[in-house]
């Protein structure tokens, strides 16, 4: 990172009062290296600019604190963690937390064990796999806190990642602008997995006019075993 970029990088943090180690900074620098060597050789991102990664993929992953405490959470999972955000910069910056990455591409598995390598992270796996298929086996309702920024609608998101939670857990899904009409219609989904919408929250990614959105489910009972539905079904048939 340059100098306006850890600016930008420092301003972010201190509107979120999030406070770094010396080494945390390092291993932030370290991923911001590790992100953009890796990416010309294979698609982990599209945003290049580094200023952008600072406040779109760092900082933005760390907005998680303006819905819960991580020091009040010890298991947390990323589904559909792509490139390694929200999972990576939640995990540098509360390292107590054990912490789970999932993702369905192998090679991008491949960028993430590296970097955790490199990091010096502890207490944190990376899986290569379908939510669809890990959320009947081992890791079934054995987290305090899903998150995910995958591209997908609110009620098949839910459905990939509300069986991962357990029973007083919590689900929070990044999003952006208004989610005014796409959480209207997830609510019955949401609530059919176990959970119930607890808050949106909405605001302005830090240092930016770019409008962002948590939402955040509480998980209130276990979720049924159908779901989640076999691999495909849930993008291409959303619970009603």
């Amino acid at each position: 990172m340059n100098k306006e970029e850890i600016v930008k990088f420092m301003e972010g943090l201190d509107i979120l009062n999030i406070y770094l180690s010396e080494n945390q900074y390092r291993q932030f620098h370290k991923f911001f290296d590790m992100l953009l060597e890796w990416n010309e050789v294979m698609n982990l991102t599209a945003i290049t600019d580094g200023i952008e990664i600072v406040q779109k993929h760092f900082i933005d992953s760390l907005t998680i604190v303006k819905a819960l405490d991580p020091m009040d959470i010890d298991r947390v999972i990323d589904v559909g963690t792509g490139a390694g955000f929200p999972g990576i910069p939640i995990k540098i910056a509360y390292p107590h937390l054990e912490m789970t990455l999932v993702d369905s591409l192998e090679k991008r598995v491949k960028f993430l064990n590296e970097v955790i390598k490199e990091l010096g992270l502890k207490n944190i796996t990376c899986i290569h796999g379908r939510a669809e298929d890990l959320g009947h086996g081992e890791l079934r309702e054995q987290f305090d806190l899903c998150v995910s920024r995958a591209v997908a609608n609110l009620a098949t998101l839910s459905e990939y990642c509300v069986p991962f939670v357990k029973p007083n857990g919590n689900f929070v899904a990044y999003k952006s602008g208004n989610m005014n009409e796409e959480l209207a219609a997830a609510r019955n989904a949401v609530h059919m997995l176990g959970g119930e919408v607890k808050q949106e929250i909405a605001f302005f990614l830090p240092g930016t006019d770019i409008p962002r959105s948590l939402i955040w489910i509480v998980k209130e009972m276990r979720t049924p075993q159908i779901y989640p539905r076999k691999a495909g079904i849930p993008s291409k048939q959303p619970i009603e």
